[in-house]
């Protein structure tokens, strides 16, 4: 094998997989077409994201270059019509140590991810162009700028467009809402205030807005006025401001769509290869992390059984995800005045499980409150914090009350965790494998997994 694993695009799904496989020292390779990786798109970092980003090293960096967002404001005939606060801001509780969203552009994820891979001795190779690959019992060959790359693993994390999906045959199940189009752009703008989020209305709703990108000195352009070309002139039309620089821009489509595997053999999909949503909400970028954070221990393993769980947990995960924000992108259209409830633990990704997992084992007589399958949730192990010991590539076995085990890590404090004299299993991926009351059935599913 040239490479244990091939990796297709390298954006913030692809390049979380090959984080997460360099701190376990698995062999991989990741190639991206582009040689530039720009644009702010997604934008914001869910909480469930930067409990990811903590165990992968990256929260530090993320927490340096994002912020908070900041309050909207609406302008209507030329005058302040409303402000509000996309969500409000909580404060940080025993189980849930990042509650709050944090907006970080797009491209400096990717950059940060970069420099963590390039840490851990990786790197990107850009500017190649995958171009098909064909696949046996013992591998895949990809074609990579014309010339054949054998890997024992192909992963497709090439975007909503993706080519490792096309060649895969897999169909992509959804629908593009051609009526809702927006032209989006990274900006710079003369004398408009950074501390708010300003949105331009008429009487058919938002024409134009700028938001305030954290950590940098641009805005973020949407508009649904797609077919225009002079943004500067568009601004200053319809805001009064002047636009000095125009970067990245692109036009978006309201796309609603995914494939109905996850894998197909020894091919894996992963971030918008597998699921493209609506923007409302803020959970495309996250479910493609959350994607590859299931896979990277799977595919460090070997285990057939484990690769296969990949599907059976992620896909309905993005099919509930990819419900939520159409609805909420609808609910944007129809009430535009309406304010969401974005400080709901789905929309922030802490209540996604995998309750129905067959890795998800519970032997109580009578399970409380937290099952397996759930997020392990954040509490004390004596002068460290839960999540601190989770960190790593490892599983990790929670000890309550008089229960006891080799390596065990001892939780004094953690009101989340309704479990007395029993042990909790934690996955690598940061979600609880098994609770049991017998260290033998401990012993027995950390051997089969």
């Amino acid at each position: 094998m040239d490479n244990e694993i091939l990796i297709v695009g390298a954006g913030p799904t692809g390049l979380t997989l090959a984080v997460d496989l360099a701190r376990r020292g698995v062999d991989h390779r990741i190639v991206d077409r582009d040689t530039e990786f720009a644009g702010s798109r997604g934008k914001g970092i869910q909480p469930r994201t930067l409990e990811v980003f903590a165990d992968l090293g990256v929260l530090d960096a993320a927490q340096k270059h994002g912020g908070p967002y900041p309050p909207m404001r609406g302008y209507q005939d030329g005058q302040v019509a409303w402000e509000r606060v996309m969500a409000p801001t909580v404060d940080a509780r025993p189980d849930v140590p990042y509650p709050n969203p944090l907006m970080l552009p797009q491209w400096r994820t990717a950059e940060i991810l970069r420099d963590k891979l390039t840490e851990l001795g990786g790197r990107v190779e850009a500017g190649v162009e995958f171009q098909g690959f064909t696949q046996d019992s013992d591998g895949v060959t990809a074609m990579l700028d014309g010339q054949p790359v054998r890997a024992r693993y192909l992963v497709g994390a090439d975007g909503g467009r993706s080519v490792v999906r096309k060649a895969t045959g897999v169909e992509f199940i959804g629908e593009t809402f051609e009526q809702h189009r927006i032209q989006i752009a990274d900006v710079r703008v003369t004398g408009l205030d950074r501390d708010h989020w300003h949105i331009w209305t008429n009487a058919e709703g938002p024409v134009l807005a700028l938001c305030p990108m954290a950590g940098t000195d641009t805005f973020q352009l949407t508009t649904t006025r797609y077919d225009s070309v002079d943004l500067p002139g568009l601004v200053r039309e319809i805001a009064g401001f002047t636009v000095t620089d125009v970067g990245w821009s692109s036009q978006w489509r309201a796309n609603v769509r995914m494939v109905d595997r996850y894998r197909i053999g020894r091919v894996f999909l992963a971030g918008d290869a597998a699921h493209v949503h609506t923007p409302a909400g803020g959970q495309g970028l996250n479910t493609g992390v959350q994607d590859a954070y299931n896979l990277g221990w799977k595919l460090a393993s070997g285990s057939e059984e484990l690769l296969d769980s990949y599907e059976s947990e992620r896909l309905p995960i993005a099919a509930d995800v990819l419900g939520i924000s159409n609805k909420l992108f609808t609910r944007g259209i129809d009430r535009r005045d309406d304010a969401m409830d974005r400080s709901d633990p789905v929309l922030r990704q802490l209540g996604l499980h995998y309750r129905d997992s067959k890795l998800s084992v519970d032997t109580r007589s009578s399970p409380g409150s937290l099952r397996a399958g759930d997020r392990a949730p954040d509490g004390l192990a004596g002068s460290r914090r839960i999540h601190e010991a989770l960190r790593g590539p490892q599983f990790t076995v929670l000890t309550f009350g008089a229960a006891s085990y080799p390596g065990g890590v001892v939780v004094t404090d953690a009101p989340a965790y309704d479990i007395e004299d029993a042990y909790v299993v934690v996955r690598p991926d940061g979600y609880i494998g098994m609770i049991a009351t017998e260290a033998a059935d401990v012993r027995q599913y950390l051997g089969r997994w």
